[in-house]
């Protein structure tokens, strides 16, 4: 695959626009952004006022800003953005990247290949930044690949076999960085400063050492640093912790439109944090111009009621989750009478036959959401209805059959069920407690398992007690939204349907196993297959024998119930300023692959009245 953008530059000249003003603080040859068919040229100015409810939620700019080396289009179709070619040889094992000339970090400094080499030989392959050695991302059985500094402005990777996984990664809602700002790095890296004046910047930051110190000021993800350089559209200018963030335009960002005009359109994007609960309310006050993330479907009428006096309208974008909230039993709890039952499969299939989905849908989703399993939605080519409907029908006389079949017959005085060493079944349900909607839906699953002699129980915590609780094996259960790519092709990772990663609650160990070689694997014949699928499908030579194993993957995961989905295809209001122009009326509201905003590129928004706000 061979991406080039040099025509780029002749649409530019063609048009007469390009002047040496406008080029001044742009890359040589800049990526020109193609207004959609509902978009419009903007013109530049103002602030985008948006509402989160912590301070770490100021990563969602770099969600939102979605500025890649290679991004998804709207139709989810991998283009070089930053980077102005990609040639992909060798059947996906040689990757070269050609960065454009004179593209200059936000401070002004020029992005160049000294920037790639960094990042793989200072930070990925250094032991004290990385121990465990490059991401997973870029290790192919085992192996990394060869990295080659070809002149200022190329670089090349190289594995002894196809990496499917390393475009889609860099184009991720949360991005594999590849790079980073050497000039602004080296001065807290042990391999360029002296000693002693690290050590005195370690003290100055209250790091514990010179790698704390690094990792401290190099998050290209989450923004804490505003010193730190980036590519992004916009640069945060405040420290954290903070109850508003302001953002300015970044001044060598290397996107122009059609006419030539440099984006963002927009100068700053301010983010207030609040708490998400009254984040419906200020925005329906008109304290937002554009507002998507904590607020849902139930806020829908409260909003659109205060539309003409907040100055807004609401659009209804589709949600693309697997399941909207989802169970995952967790298949490495440590309580050996727990782990065998979470381990069995006609015990998650009992409990998912146990949860009456239509209720969930009449009494939450006003009827409006699909009723099913946690798995992809009919918008993606691979779909099959078998997916959504398997094990899912509301069935408690078959539920309750199933385990009395597991020997699970005995019960207290009160109906409950008994292990086998007596204890009464009461699953603990872990939940992070942010979201209201988990509450609710687990309120009525509640009911829904008493019927078939399951007690349940929540218990809500901070997201880091969460989830240490799910990676220890304290945790029986947890719930969490579905996949998160929910509109896959077949040219996308299958990596959400076998363990992959720690961070997979229904088996986190095994995913710890294959992300890190740590633990043990799994041994289960159903799950060595997942994995042995996803395996292939990294060879796998044509896109239909792609496609073949995510069906192949899809009807696995189904039928065995590693998660238990409840309803999906929920509708997610989006508040747009009526200042506030080319925000598409129709969307996914997606993490991956659609980085929410991203896709719809936030840096064409634009405001239209006289003050730009």
């Amino acid at each position: 695959m061979s991406i080039n953008l040099n025509y780029l530059l002749i649409v530019l000249v063609m048009g007469g626009v390009v002047t040496q003003s406008i080029m001044a603080d742009l890359p040589e040859e800049p990526l020109v952004t193609k207004m959609a068919s509902d978009q419009a040229i903007g013109k530049p100015g103002g602030t985008l006022y948006t509402l989160m409810a912590k301070s770490k939620d100021i990563r969602m700019m770099t969600v939102f800003g979605y500025a890649r080396l290679v991004g998804f289009t709207r139709n989810f179709e991998l283009k070089p953005d930053i980077l102005k070619d990609i040639i992909v040889e060798e059947d996906g094992r040689r990757f070269t990247l050609v960065i454009r000339k004179g593209h200059r970090w936000s401070d002004g400094q020029l992005f160049t290949a000294e920037d790639f080499r960094y990042y793989w030989e200072d930070i990925a392959n250094n032991k004290k930044l990385s121990p465990f050695g490059p991401p997973p991302q870029l290790m192919v059985k085992g192996k990394p690949p060869t990295f080659t500094l070809i002149d200022e402005h190329t670089v090349r990777y190289q594995w002894d076999e196809p990496n499917p996984y390393f475009l889609p990664a860099l184009a991720g809602a949360r991005p594999l960085f590849i790079y980073a700002p050497a000039h602004y790095l080296k001065q807290f890296h042990a391999s360029y400063t002296q000693a002693e004046t690290l050590a005195l910047l370690v003290e100055k930051y209250g790091k514990r050492n010179w790698a704390g110190l690094h990792h401290s000021r190099v998050r290209q993800y989450k923004l804490t640093n505003p010193k730190l350089p980036v590519l992004q559209p916009w640069v945060n200018t405040t420290k954290p912790p903070s109850e508003r963030f302001v953002f300015k335009r970044n001044p060598h960002y290397h996107r122009v439109d059609e006419k030539g005009q440099q984006l963002p359109y927009i100068d700053q994007v301010v983010v207030n944090i609040v708490s998400s609960s009254l984040i419906p309310a200020k925005t329906r006050a008109g304290d937002a111009t554009l507002q998507g993330r904590y607020i849902r479907l139930d806020n829908y009428t409260f909003l659109k009621a205060g539309e003409k006096k907040g100055n807004y309208k609401v659009f209804l974008w589709k949600n693309a989750r697997g399941s909207q909230v989802a169970l995952y039993p967790n298949l490495n709890a440590t309580d050996p009478a727990w782990r065998k039952l979470m381990q069995s499969v006609n015990f998650r299939r009992a409990l998912s036959l146990a949860i009456n989905r239509h209720e969930i849908n009449q009494v939450v989703y006003y009827g409006l959401a699909i009723e099913g399993g946690n798995t992809i939605l009919p918008a993606s080519p691979l779909y099959d209805e078998k997916y959504t409907k398997t094990w899912c029908q509301y069935n408690p006389k078959l539920a309750n059959q199933l385990l009395d079949e597991l020997g699970l017959t005995k019960r207290n005085n009160v109906g409950t069920r008994l292990l086998s060493d007596g204890r009464p079944m009461e699953i603990i349900v872990q939940s992070p407690g942010e979201s209201t909607e988990q509450t609710d839906i687990l309120e009525l699953i509640r009911d829904h398992w008493q019927a078939i002699g399951i007690k349940l129980l929540t218990r809500p915590s901070q997201r880091e007690v969460f989830r240490n609780r799910v990676f220890s094996g304290e945790a029986l259960m947890a719930v969490w939204e579905g996949l998160d790519n929910a509109l896959p092709t077949a040219e996308m990772n299958p990596k959400e349907l076998a363990p992959s990663i720690q961070e997979q609650y229904q088996w986190s160990q095994w995913g710890k196993y294959y992300e890190t070689g740590q633990g043990n694997p799994p041994t289960q014949p159903e799950i060595l297959e997942l994995v042995k699928l996803r395996r292939e499908w990294m060879h796998a030579p044509t896109n239909q024998a792609k496609m073949d194993i995510w069906r192949q993957m899809l009807s696995i995961y189904s039928d065995q119930v590693y998660t238990i989905g409840t309803v999906t295809g929920i509708l997610q209001p989006i508040v747009v300023s009526n200042n506030l122009m080319n925000v598409p009326k129709e969307g996914w509201y997606s993490w991956e692959p659609g980085a929410y905003f991203g896709v719809y590129r936030m840096d064409t928004f634009w405001l239209k009245n006289e003050s730009g706000e």
